[in-house]
């Protein structure tokens, strides 16, 4: 079983930066593809990057391409989601979970163990 925790929310203005963390508990975070999704209030959690076990494979959603990078360092066990450019409709509670499919899927029914979520704001 994985524990996860996400970490690095926070309010910012359009155009800015932001760098979520997903720190792991556990000896097999090094086995799992990861993904990290996004809620907005009123609205359905939606996929936003996935990354597969060594890092060596990503998916973004048209959304964020070219915004954001997912990373991971496993021997941190934490994977990263780095949010450039950011947007008034980035605006959500972010989550990062464990991929079951290892196809770096988009969708939610797909994925494990959700850690609580960080909230990112951003004002315009």
């Amino acid at each position: 079983q994985v524990q996860l925790v996400e970490s690095g929310g926070g309010l910012v203005q359009a155009g800015g930066s932001l760098r979520l963390s997903c720190a792991a508990s556990g000896r097999t975070f090094r086995n799992y593809a990861m993904g990290w999704f996004r809620q907005a209030p009123g609205k359905e959690r939606e996929f936003v990057a996935a990354i597969n076990w060594s890092g060596s494979r990503v998916y973004y959603a048209d959304s964020v391409k070219g915004r954001f990078t997912i990373s991971r360092d496993n021997a941190k066990n934490t994977m990263y989601l780095q949010m450039n450019s950011l947007k008034p409709e980035d605006t959500a509670v972010y989550y990062c979970a464990v991929d079951r499919s290892g196809l770096l899927s988009g969708r939610v029914h797909e994925y494990d163990y959700w850690g609580q979520g960080t909230q990112v704001t951003v004002s315009s």
